[in-house]
């Protein structure tokens, strides 16, 4: 069966260099999605009998937004806003550091509870810019090589299986790296898969506001980028 040849791609001349209004709006939500689940992570809830981290409200945004920026703009600007989301993480927790490393004022009481709020082990930290760039970039990877399976069609089935398979990458490297050998591997494993359960359905149910936000921007733009001639090494970030 002969394929249908993939639509032409359209791009304005700021979409190219990258200072479209909506796509700095886009880049600058990831950008808060991702720093702000970073920050709240440390509060554990129970929500429906599943005990999970608080950053399960907004972390999946961060993959929903990277699943905007690669369906709309293609995974060359994607991968750049990849590494702009990790060299701003990587900053939040230097200032952070520093911030608890000065002295309290003689008459504050909340050093303690400052700490407790906001540092993190040096290991959880590796484990998170770990899992972070391995399942972004998967995450953008997948998505570009199906929307070409695809011909650009059924865009549900790019979104959620990009998540499904990310999700999973992302959930096992820091679990695996953040806690192996202080809890058993049965232990771990549940963690892991509830939490990429979780996330999945996240992304599934936020569908209908995907295809909302993609149709809006593909309209806004005149943009549908597809990389056919991409090269997906995630350390090409000027290509």
């Amino acid at each position: 069966m002969t394929k249908r040849p993939l639509p032409k791609v359209t791009l304005t001349g700021s979409v190219e260099r990258g200072y479209s209004i909506w796509f700095v709006i886009v880049v600058a939500l990831f950008v808060v999605s991702l720093l702000v689940s970073n920050i709240i992570a440390s509060k554990i809830i129970s929500i429906g009998g599943l005990t999970v981290s608080v950053a399960l409200v907004i972390f999946p945004v961060s993959y929903i937004l990277g699943d905007v920026l690669t369906e709309v703009y293609g995974y060359r600007r994607a991968r750049l806003v990849i590494w702009i989301g990790f060299a701003c993480n990587l900053l939040v927790v230097l200032i952070v550091a520093v911030a608890i490393a000065l002295p309290p004022a003689p008459f504050w009481e909340h050093q303690r509870a400052y700490e407790t709020v906001l540092s993190a082990t040096p290991r959880l930290l590796v484990a998170s810019l770990v899992a972070y760039l391995v399942g972004e970039f998967t995450n953008s990877y997948v998505l570009a090589k199906l929307k070409i399976a695809t011909q650009g069609r059924w865009l549900w089935t790019r979104t959620i299986s990009s998540t499904f398979v990310a999700q999973l990458l992302d959930t096992t490297i820091f679990t695996t790296v953040a806690f192996a050998g202080m809890y058993p591997m049965t232990t771990l494993m549940q963690i892991s898969l509830t939490e990429w359960l979780a996330k999945t359905a996240y992304e599934a149910l936020a569908t209908p506001i995907t295809y909302a936000v993609v149709g809006f921007l593909k309209a806004r733009e005149g943009i549908d980028v597809y990389d056919t001639d991409t090269r997906f090494n995630p350390f090409l970030v000027w290509e």
